[in-house]
C-alpha cells in the first residue's frame, strides 16, 4: 500500500458554478431537469463577467488542487461575456498551479450571433495556443447547422468536442442527431438518456445527476473509455470515485470499486500530462480501491505539478488562499446582486 498517486484530472467541470454557492433561490421552484436549466443555471451564466469569471476560475481551480486535483477539463458559458472569457480561466487556473482544458458551450439559445460568437472564442482561444476543444452546450440547444460548425471547427483545430449528450429527456434525441458528427476523441458528458452508443469518451458525473434527478448512466456498459467529472460541484475526485462505485454497487451488486477506479484512472489518458504530477495524501491506502471506497477524508497534504510544489502541507504554495476566497466572495455578492 502507498500514499501516493499522479495527479487527479476532473473529466468534466464547470468553473463557472462555483460562486454559484447561496445564490439566490429561483424565481420558480423547478420541478423537472429543464426548469433547473432555466431557473439557476441559465439565469446565471448570462449573468456573468470577465471578473467574476476569474474569481471563480482561481476558487474552483484551487479547491482542485486541495483535493489533488491538478487537472481540470471545463466547460464554460458566459453569453454576456463571451470574448476572451477562456483566457482569463486558463490564465486563473495557471496562477494557482492547475492544468486546465477550456471550451466555450456553443449554443443557440441566444441567437445567431450568439453562437457565432462562442465558435469563434473556441477558435481564437486554440488558434492562439490555449489547452482546448470545441464546447457545445447540448443538442437540443442547438440547431443542426451550429452542431455541424461546432464539428468542423473541431476538425479544423484537430481537437475534439466537448458537449452535453443526453443528460435530461429534453435531449433523449441526442444520439440520432450525433451519430453522423461524432469523432472518437469527443467527450462527451453524462449519457443518461442515451439511447445509442456515439464515438468518444464518456464523462460520467454521478453526484450531479443525482442532484438533478435525472437517472442514472450506466456507465459500466458504455463501450469505451470512461472518465469522472462533477459537473461544477468541486473538484474532489476521490469523493466522486466514493460516489460512484456507490452507484454501480446500487445496480449491479457485483460490481468491483476497482471499477469506478479505472473511470477515474481514465482522465489521465485525456491529460497525460497529469501522469507526471505527484499527490501525496494523508491515508497509506490510496492505491487500494476497496480501501479507498469506505476511507472517508482522505486528503491531498502534498501536491507536485511538472515538478514543482504546489501544495505544501495542505497548503497551496503559488496564492494565498485566504485572498482568493475573500475575492470570490465579493465577486459573488456581485453575482447575486444581478440575480
Amino acid at each position: 500500500m502507498g500514499d501516493e498517486t499522479a495527479g487527479m484530472v476532473c473529466g468534466h467541470h464547470h468553473l463557472y458554478s462555483c460562486l454559484a454557492r447561496g445564490m439566490p433561490a429561483p424565481p420558480v421552484q423547478p420541478t423537472m431537469f429543464l426548469e433547473i436549466l432555466e431557473q439557476v443555471w441559465w439565469r446565471l451564466d448570462v449573468a456573468l463577467d470577465l471578473a467574476m469569471i476569474r474569481a471563480s476560475a482561481r476558487l474552483g481551480a484551487l479547491e482542485a488542487l486541495e483535493c489533488g486535483t491538478t487537472a481540470i477539463i471545463d466547460h464554460h458559458e458566459s453569453p454576456g461575456d463571451i470574448e476572451g472569457s477562456l483566457d482569463v480561466i486558463a490564465d486563473a487556473c495557471r496562477e494557482v498551479g492547475v492544468r486546465v482544458v477550456c471550451a466555450y458551450g456553443v449554443t443557440d439559445r441566444h441567437g445567431e450571433d450568439g453562437a457565432r460568437r462562442g465558435l469563434e472564442e473556441n477558435h481564437r482561444f486554440i488558434r492562439a495556443g490555449g489547452r482546448g476543444m470545441v464546447g457545445v452546450h447540448a443538442a437540443f440547444t442547438c440547431g443542426d447547422g451550429t452542431l455541424a460548425m461546432a464539428a468542423g471547427l473541431a476538425q479544423d483545430l484537430h481537437v475534439g468536442v466537448h458537449i452535453h449528450v443526453a443528460e435530461g429527456v429534453v435531449d433523449a434525441d441526442a444520439g440520432d442527431r450525433l451519430a453522423g458528427l461524432a469523432q472518437p476523441d469527443w467527450l462527451l458528458a453524462h449519457g443518461v438518456h442515451l439511447g445509442r452508443p456515439l464515438p468518444g469518451t464518456l464523462a460520467h458525473n454521478p453526484r450531479s445527476n443525482m442532484n438533478n434527478s435525472v437517472g442514472y448512466a450506466h456507465p459500466a456498459a458504455w463501450p469505451g473509455r470512461v472518465v469522472l467529472g462533477t459537473d461544477g460541484i468541486g473538484a474532489d475526485m476521490l469523493e466522486e470515485f466514493r460516489l460512484a462505485y456507490a452507484r454501480t454497487r446500487e445496480a449491479d451488486i457485483s460490481a468491483d470499486p476497482a471499477l469506478a477506479w479505472e473511470w477515474a484512472r481514465g482522465g489521465w489518458e485525456l491529460v497525460p500530462e497529469a501522469l507526471e504530477d505527484r499527490v501525496r495524501w494523508s491515508y497509506a491506502g490510496v492505491d487500494d480501491p476497496w480501501r479507498l471506497a469506505f476511507t472517508p477524508g482522505v486528503r491531498a497534504q502534498d501536491v507536485w505539478v511538472g515538478g514543482e510544489h504546489v501544495l505544501s502541507s495542505g497548503r497551496p504554495t503559488r496564492v494565498d488562499p485566504d485572498e482568493v476566497r475573500r475575492k470570490a466572495a465579493e465577486q459573488a455578492s456581485r453575482l447575486f446582486a444581478r440575480l
